[in-house]
This record gives structure tokens, sequence and C-alpha cells, in this order.
């Protein structure tokens, strides 16, 4: 079972050019094996990135308690879900931080292998994770041990889009460099078109990419091929 965490301008209803041409593509390849996480978001964006820049870096301590980690992980583990399913989560921009939140989650959920019997697959692209942070470190871990098998993340980036790992280790780490990608032009570390240009050719790459059905048949390419 394919499972997919999109951006923050997702709504339950409303999808930009690649998210929805993901959710329909992956729908054609894998019918009911595919679905997508509902109502992990706020309504105002903004909130939705400062949720991201605070959760970028290390594993929530009470989980259970965060509201956006909860309804993920009772959509994943529902009604009809088999312990023996084969539980594969594919993740874009800041859908990537509530899907690793949500893995960490269900993992120490699972520790003595009551809800899943086989390892999760766990893909993250367009990503705010550092490589350095503790977040990212505790997957690795998770994947050592044998929860995790097969972790994806570089192969689903952008190479021009500047936002990869830009959640750093810490929240001021975050914070700053969200400032340096919204004004470029007063930072020393980013330059380009600022984070909020969404214009579809001129834009930030992050924003053109989210634009393109191009986007979606790449991460189908790395994912089924």
């Amino acid at each position: 079972m394919v499972w997919f965490f999109a951006g923050g301008e997702t709504r339950d209803d409303k999808f930009n050019v690649f998210t929805g041409s993901f959710i329909r593509l992956m729908k054609l390849i894998l019918g009911n094996d595919f679905d997508f996480i509902r109502s992990i978001y706020y309504r105002m964006p903004m909130m939705n990135v400062i949720w991201a820049l605070n959760n970028c870096q290390r594993p929530v301590i009470d989980p259970h308690k965060n509201h956006f980690v909860e309804i993920a992980a009772r959509q994943i583990i529902s009604e009809t879900y088999s312990p023996h399913t084969q539980i594969i989560i594919v993740a874009s921009s800041s859908g990537s931080i509530i899907a690793a939140q949500t893995v960490c989650h269900m993992i120490e959920k699972n520790r003595e292998n009551r809800r899943f019997h086989k390892p999760l697959h766990l893909a993250l692209g367009s990503s705010l994770i550092s490589k350095d942070s503790c977040l990212f470190k505790k997957l690795i871990s998770y994947q050592e041990e044998g929860f995790i098998g097969k972790l994806i993340h570089d192969d689903l980036h952008d190479k021009d889009d500047n936002i990869n790992g830009s959640g750093g280790i810490t929240r001021i780490e975050a914070y700053s460099n969200a400032f340096g990608l919204m004004f470029p032009v007063l930072s020393t570390r980013y330059n380009g078109p600022s984070f909020l240009n969404t214009h579809p050719v001129n834009g930030h790459p992050h924003r053109v990419r989210s634009q393109t059905v191009q986007k979606a048949i790449d991460y189908i390419d790395v994912l089924l091929v």
C-alpha cells in the first residue's frame, strides 16, 4: 500500500499541478493500493510553513499529542489494514516532515511488531530535512534496526532547488535559512529567485517544479522504474 503525503498547499480537494498529476497517475497504476493522507494541514499556508520549520530537526516528543502526526498514523493503520501489508510512504516538500514524524511514531508504537510485520519503505522528496539533523539520523537508525527498508532521499530532490535540507539541525538555523530563501537579496547564503516568487517560469525552482506534470513523472520513474 502506497501512502502519499503532499505539500503544504494541498487540501483534501485542492492540488497543484504536480500533486494532482501524481495522485491521478498513481491511482491509474496502482488502483486501490494507492491513496493520499488527508486533513493534515492548516488552511493558511504560512502556518504549514511554520509547523514544518518547527518540526524538521528532531522527532517530536509526544507524537500521539501531535494532531497531524496522529491523524496520518490513524489513516495508515485503518480498519482495512492488515499487519502483513507492505507500507510504502512517499512524501513531497513539507509533507516529508509530517511523513518522517509519522514513521517515527508508528515505529515506536510497533517495537514488538504488533501493528505491522514488514519494514516500512520511505521516500522523502523536495524536503527541508537535513541529512545532519537528528530526525534524519533517527530514520537511519530505524533502517539499521530493520524497521525501515528502503529510504529514498537524494533521488527525489531537484538539484537546483535550494530548499533541500534547509531545515538544518536547529530551529534557529531553519528560520535563518527560511529568511534567506524568502529574501535572497539580504542573504549571504542564498541567491536567485525568492521562495515567495511563484511565477511558473521565472519563480523559485521549488515553485516552478510544483506546477509541472514532469515532476510527477520523475517521482514515478524513481519509485516504480
